[in-house]
């Protein structure tokens, strides 16, 4: 099951396909061959890469 890396949570909402948004902590998931893509929302509506807060492993999903 998919969790988010910033807060371990599985509370997580889909909003599209492959894309993701986390209720504990609000930030936007999307998924693409097997890697978890984590975006801030800003006020504007625009997405800001979170990546380079996380560890690669920690954005990779394990089955």
């Amino acid at each position: 099951m998919l969790k988010c890396p910033n807060c371990q949570s599985k509370n997580l909402g889909k909003i599209g396909v492959n894309q993701y948004y986390c209720w504990n902590c609000f930030i936007e998931l999307s998924v693409s061959n097997g890697m978890i893509y984590t975006h801030q929302v800003e006020e504007d509506g625009t997405l800001s890469s979170l990546d380079d807060l996380f560890d690669e492993n920690d954005r990779t999903i394990h089955f």
